[in-house]
């Protein structure tokens, strides 16, 4: 499952490439982790969300505890309660120069990074929704791994080529569904000595 990737360009920039409008910047950093800002196009607008739909969680005593950022959702579990609406009626793309994996052994992970040749951003499936606790949030859909991503994970992001982003953001959910395949080009693996966590 993804769970950082990176975004090198602006709101602006977004805004000119999807042609949307752009919404006023906010915080979003060009690496972007669970429970952080990153930017989205929804309703034909670059917005800044929450990466993850808060997940309530309880302690041993049934207090409540801090929510969990559930930033990707896998595409078999799209009718779960989770996320069905949202499918239905609030889908959105989400702008990405590069996503991670974490490789290798236990305690020794590194960091892997998956790009598409000559694009310096693409469009991976997204969907969105009001929260409680923190205003709008988007999550990732995932997919099975095409033969670039399989050696590192079993799952990767819905990279949606741009004839097909009007599909994913106004069409029905069936034809929405057909979208969610793995990867059918050629991708860019850049295999690092970073860290998986830094500390």
């Amino acid at each position: 499952m993804c769970n950082l990737y990176r975004l090198s360009k602006g709101p602006a920039e977004i805004a000119k490439l999807f042609r949307a409008q752009a919404d006023p910047p906010g915080n979003a950093g060009e690496s972007v982790y669970p429970g952080y800002p990153g930017l989205v196009v929804a309703e034909g607008r670059v917005r800044q969300m929450a990466w993850g739909f808060p997940l309530a969680l309880k302690g041993k005593s049934g207090q409540l505890l801090k929510p969990k950022p559930v930033n990707n959702a896998r595409t078999d579990k799209l009718d779960s309660f989770m996320w069905r609406y949202s499918f239905q009626d609030r889908r959105c793309l989400i702008p990405v120069t590069e996503f991670c994996e974490a490789e290798g052994e236990k305690g020794a992970k590194t960091r892997t990074w998956f790009s598409l040749p000559n694009e310096e951003v693409f469009a991976v499936a997204g969907i969105w929704r009001d929260t409680d606790e923190w205003g709008p949030a988007y999550s990732m859909i995932m997919t099975e791994a095409c033969a670039h991503v399989q050696s590192v994970h079993d799952r990767m992001p819905v990279i949606l080529a741009p004839e097909t982003w009007s599909d994913w953001l106004d069409g029905q959910p069936d034809d929405a569904r057909l979208l969610c395949q793995p990867y059918p080009a050629e991708m860019v693996i850049r295999r690092t000595s970073d860290p998986w966590v830094i500390r």
